[in-house]
């Protein structure tokens, strides 16, 4: 039974693809033209593994705009802990691409930020790799609280979530090209938690360690455009 489910599914995809190449690359021929020799996106979108996030959907962008990465948990290991594809896809968006901006974004009821609740270390015995790799956000929860495993609901979850991804960050400036780009002001580091449900984003202050609305994040930004001296 599992193989045939299996097999429908693919089906499923295999008929994505039908429609994409009859339908949708048809209309967005000469943007995948452009897209074909080179990318420049502009952001680094580093967010969880999870099926229900979708970085395009939620900013509405094209391919070509995001470099994404993701993993379990939307992590970045501290510099020199774990090199490997997190890293160096870090460098190479920096260095290579020149990226202005790295996104880090978490989400609500996030299988990582349960795992991480929840003391019982037997439920993850038969996944030794991925117990390994959540150790990179053992500091979140310590910031997050005290949390009994039976207080891991909805609000317990995006509290973790949410102090994660500011940890990210941290771990982020730990990074020589990371370091670099911010010395030369060229780099931007923001946090931002996804609520799947309501479809809420909102960003995560580092100073403050609070959240704010997006028009707020906009409005501020927006400020700062207007004040910078014009170059002539």
């Amino acid at each position: 039974m599992a193989d045939t489910d299996a097999k429908k599914t693919l089906i499923s995809l295999l008929h994505g693809v039908e429609k994409f190449n009859a339908e949708i690359f048809p209309q967005n021929r000469e943007l995948f033209a452009e897209l074909a020799g080179q990318q420049s996106p502009d952001t680094l979108f580093i967010a969880c593994a999870d099926s229900r996030v979708n970085p395009s959907m939620i900013t509405q962008t094209q391919p070509g705009d995001l470099f994404v990465l993701r993993n379990i948990g939307n992590i970045v290991p501290a510099y020199g802990e774990m090199l490997g594809g997190v890293s160096s896809a870090i460098e190479y968006a920096v260095l290579a691409l020149g990226v202005s901006h790295i996104i880090v974004c978490g989400h609500s009821d996030c299988g990582a930020m349960k795992a991480l609740l929840d003391p019982d270390p037997s439920k993850l015995a038969h996944m030794p790799t991925v117990a390994s790799w959540l150790r990179n956000a053992e500091a979140a929860r310590a910031v997050a609280g005290a949390l009994k495993a039976t207080d891991a609901g909805p609000e317990s979850v995006r509290s973790l979530a949410e102090q994660n991804v500011l940890l990210q960050i941290a771990h982020l400036r730990t990074h020589p090209a990371v370091a670099a780009g911010l010395a030369r002001n060229t780099l931007i580091l923001q946090g931002w938690f996804y609520d799947i449900a309501s479809g809420e984003v909102v960003i995560l202050d580092e100073s403050t360690r609070s959240s704010i609305h997006v028009d707020e994040a906009i409005s501020r930004l927006t400020r700062e455009v207007d004040a910078k001296p014009v170059q002539v």
